[in-house]
């Protein structure tokens, strides 16, 4: 007689630190200039993993012309994690992977998706 195997939910507490994500300093940096004021040159950014890297998360674009222009540079087959300034001056933050992005893919990013959002306050 086998025991079956036990699969536990990351969201059930879990480990409690960054996931091993490693938010870049520019996405910090990227996230104060949508944050400022006085900064009419960016509205959101788009941030993802850096090159090849499973780990390090960096500014993949950033622009003008709120939730519309951000919405229109989502990418295909990559999951990404931004931020915007709604017309209303709230910000709100995303996690987006589209149905072509790969399972593994998905699945790491949203283990990732706290540590990088939480960045994004």
């Amino acid at each position: 007689k086998t025991m079956p195997t036990l699969f536990t939910d990351p969201r059930s507490g879990g480990i409690k630190k960054s996931s091993g994500v490693n938010v870049l300093p520019i996405v910090q940096e990227t996230w104060a200039e949508v944050r400022d004021d006085s900064n009419s040159e960016v509205d959101w950014l788009i941030a993802g993993y850096h090159g090849n890297s499973k780990t390090d998360i960096t500014v993949l674009t950033k622009g003008h012309g709120g939730l519309t222009s951000c919405a229109n540079v989502l990418p295909c087959a990559t999951p990404v994690f931004g931020g915007v300034r709604l017309s209303s001056g709230r910000f709100v933050t995303f996690f987006y992977a589209d149905e072509a992005t790969s399972v593994m893919k998905k699945g790491r990013a949203s283990m990732h998706k706290n540590g990088v959002l939480n960045v994004l306050e």
